[in-house]
């Protein structure tokens, strides 16, 4: 991809499934990656070993982006690691939770807004300083926010917010030079979606799409990949659907 080598990129949520996938897509393309995990550590050794092998530059960063103060910490760490200037952040972290109306609780819903909402508006606020012209920001919507898709309400109310902060931070930070845009994937074989891998879960999928198959985390990595390189810098504002056409 164009304009991605001898950049930094953050992507958060990088140690399985869409994350590492878009982790290693900005490796190879020749960007220095940071790699942050939450909790699972082996998984991010593993990625950064990979991207490595592969003639790139990676380095993994912990931090817990379902407190408070998460994102601030995060910002703190990659402003130590890469300086003053950050390329690409791609806010890809967050959790879904699938129950009822009757059966979502404060906590559920709390818990989901904190990591799919708070956590990205957060981190773009305290990174703002590093976030540079030609810089380009990633969010990672979903299908969920715009179709009824499985019982995902409180989960699909973050998605929508997510739709919207793409909007609002594509305006503040317009005059920087700095692009804000978001990936909206539909079902994708990911822990996340784990009933994928079921075969009723496979035909609900295939029954949903126009493209009859099972999207994999390189599917959603290469649309994130060109957003945030120079063959998208007159993108911004826009949510791109990459769901196979999905409720089409």
């Amino acid at each position: 991809m164009n304009g991605l080598v001898g950049k930094t990129a953050l992507v958060t949520g990088a140690s399985r499934g869409i994350g590492r996938a878009t982790a290693l897509a900005l490796g190879r393309a020749g960007a220095q990656v940071l790699v942050h995990y939450s909790s699972n550590e082996a998984a991010a050794d593993s990625v950064v070993a990979e991207i490595i092998a592969a003639g790139g530059q990676a380095q993994k960063i912990a931090a817990d982006l379902r407190a408070a103060d998460g994102p601030h910490s995060l910002a703190r760490r990659v402003r130590a690691i890469v300086g003053g200037r950050l390329d690409v952040l791609v806010a890809n972290a967050g959790i879904a939770h699938a129950a009822s109306l009757e059966d979502t609780t404060v906590e559920n819903f709390d818990d989901l807004f904190a990591v799919n909402v708070r956590a990205p508006f957060f981190l773009v606020q305290q990174l703002m300083p590093m976030l540079c012209k030609g810089s380009s920001v990633v969010l990672l919507s979903s299908l969920a926010a715009r179709a009824s898709v499985g019982e995902l309400a409180a989960y699909a109310a973050t998605k929508g917010a997510v739709d919207t902060l793409v909007l609002h931070l594509a305006a503040a930070l317009g005059e920087r030079g700095v692009r804000v845009n978001a990936v909206a994937p539909g079902v994708v074989a990911t822990d996340m979606s784990s009933f994928a891998t079921t075969e009723a879960g496979r035909d609900y999928t295939l029954s949903l799409q126009a493209l009859k198959r099972v999207a994999q985390p390189d599917d959603i990595a290469s649309a994130v990949t060109f957003l945030a390189s120079d063959n998208a810098n007159w993108i911004t504002g826009d949510t791109l659907r990459v769901d196979g056409g999905s409720k089409l």
